[in-house]
């Protein structure tokens, strides 16, 4: 274990200060993203969302447009920020290992009682493909998003099949990027990770939880 132990406090160190910058700015920059992209479909009218107080702007398409494209620079900028800091530090730790897909069978068996959740490393198998599953629909929907852009604001006469493409890549990635935030909150309500919770927000855990 290469985390720093707070032995006094029976806590682990597993994410920095940064590491939770960064989670959190992709997290609320993505929901922000989610959110807006609904607006424009419209919903907002549809579903009587611009009759609740503070809101009446989520009907305005290009009030929704411009906080999209605020959020999606947050988000991009975040991302990139990720991929060469860590990559620079030689973090590999959240890649997925050989074994991985048959280790994660055996934890979620587990969950639900039938057999005994074996020992890990800083991060379970089954996080790690998630994390490369999130990474290429992040990918999708930021190369997508950046064409749908390029067309909006430079090239309003290009062509019809990209952009359908690129559309429609977008809106699978967007449905995709909802199941998978919904199955990431999904996972940390099961009772095996709630101890993990707390490093969501303080980037600590109980020493005697990892140690387990």
């Amino acid at each position: 274990m290469t985390e720093r132990i707070l032995q006094e406090k029976g806590l682990v160190v597993r994410h920095s200060a940064l590491e939770l910058f960064e989670h959190w700015a992709m997290a609320l920059s993505g929901l922000v993203l989610l959110v807006s992209g609904m607006f424009q479909l419209p919903m907002a009218q549809r579903y009587y969302i611009t009759s609740i107080p503070g809101l009446a702007w989520s009907g305005d398409f290009m009030a929704s447009l411009y906080l999209h494209y605020a959020a999606s620079v947050v988000f991009v900028a975040v991302g990139l920020f990720h991929l060469v800091y860590h990559g620079l530090k030689g973090d590999w730790g959240m890649l997925p290992r050989k074994g991985d897909l048959k280790a994660s069978i055996t934890v979620i068996k587990s969950f639900f009682g039938k057999g005994e959740e074996p020992p890990f490393s800083k991060y379970l198998p089954e996080q790690r493909l998630a994390y490369v599953g999130m990474a290429l629909v992040i990918a999708l929907l930021i190369f997508s998003g950046l064409v749908k852009t390029y067309k909006n604001l430079y090239a309003p006469d290009m062509s019809l099949t990209v952009v359908l493409w690129a559309t429609w890549v977008h809106n699978i990635a967007f449905v995709l990027f909802i199941l998978a935030f919904v199955g990431h909150i999904g996972a940390i309500v099961l009772k095996p990770n709630r101890p993990m919770v707390r490093g969501i927000f303080t980037g600590r855990v109980r020493l005697d939880y990892a140690r387990h």
